[in-house]
């Protein structure tokens, strides 16, 4: 029997996504405003209400129409930068996923390349620039790996989540080379970032 994920499952993974935004938001603006605007985490947490508040009335029965839902609130209503990426990320998963009400292992893989692809280029971040990308592209990186080698959905999500962890951490040593962070250069070594720490929080609630 091939593990999937249902929809029902997913709708409740994307809410608890919302809670963990609105309890780490002070977090992150804390982080933010070490080498930042200081205002990331009252951004998103101000999106994730109003995303949460969509998936309350959401009728959605596959997949696709649900990452849809979210990833229009979030373009919508996130300013800047993080809107744009955030709301394509979902937007592109909402793609992969279309007609799908439960996923398995190669969906998921899938999906989340094409979500990492619609970052890249519209980011223009690579790795090592001290952004989400940091986060995200290890952690899809993880899962294929996991999936190649023939690991249950359970296994997969578990790698998907430790990489995009040690992604996360491993920004603290970086220098920031784009963003507002960046004016600040060698200044920004011993800060994590906050945009790679709002994606961890994302992929974890996910897994």
């Amino acid at each position: 029997m091939t593990e999937t994920i249902t929809t029902p499952q997913m709708l409740h993974a994307l809410e608890s996504m919302c809670d963990t935004i609105e309890n780490e938001k002070e977090y992150l603006s804390e982080l933010d405003g070490a080498i930042g605007d200081g205002d990331h985490g009252v951004n998103m947490a101000k999106c994730f209400r109003e995303v949460k508040k969509k998936l309350a009335k959401s009728s959605a029965e596959e997949v696709g129409a649900l990452f849809k839902e979210v990833g229009m609130v979030v373009l919508n209503s996130v300013g800047g930068a993080m809107g744009a990426l955030y709301g394509t990320f979902f937007l592109k998963l909402s793609q992969e996923s279309a007609g799908k009400s439960d996923l398995n292992l190669s969906d998921l893989v899938a999906m989340l390349q094409t979500g990492e692809r619609g970052i890249l280029n519209i980011g223009k971040a690579k790795l090592g620039d001290k952004t989400l990308i940091d986060t995200l592209s290890p952690a899809v990186r993880a899962i294929e790996v996991a999936a190649n080698e023939g690991k249950e959905l359970s296994g997969a999500l578990a790698d998907f989540e430790l990489a995009a962890k040690q992604g996360m951490e491993s920004t603290r040593e970086m220098v920031a080379k784009i963003g507002r962070a960046s004016r600040l250069g060698d200044r920004t070594v011993g800060h994590q970032d906050a945009g790679a720490t709002s994606c961890y929080l994302i992929l974890r609630s996910m897994a």
